[in-house]
């Protein structure tokens, strides 16, 4: 059975990655290596994307785990 999405994936390309989470593409690829940003999907020979809601997931987890870090003093 097939598991269809409740709104259609999106493909979204670097420039509008590095704007919605505010890295530029050396971080953004460091974190991917580092398996703590979501991984490319290959589009093509020279081309990837990545799963726009999977960025969106990693957005709100960021933001999850601000609000419930302790302050410091």
């Amino acid at each position: 059975m097939e598991v269809v999405p409740s709104r259609p994936l999106r493909i979204i390309r670097l420039p509008e990655v590095e704007s919605r989470v505010g890295f530029r593409k050396t971080a953004i690829y460091a974190m991917e290596r580092a398996g703590k940003f979501p991984r490319r999907v290959q589009l093509g020979p020279n081309s990837a994307g990545w799963v726009e809601s999977e960025v969106e997931s990693w957005i709100a987890d960021r933001i999850a785990a601000s609000r419930s870090a302790p302050r410091a003093a």
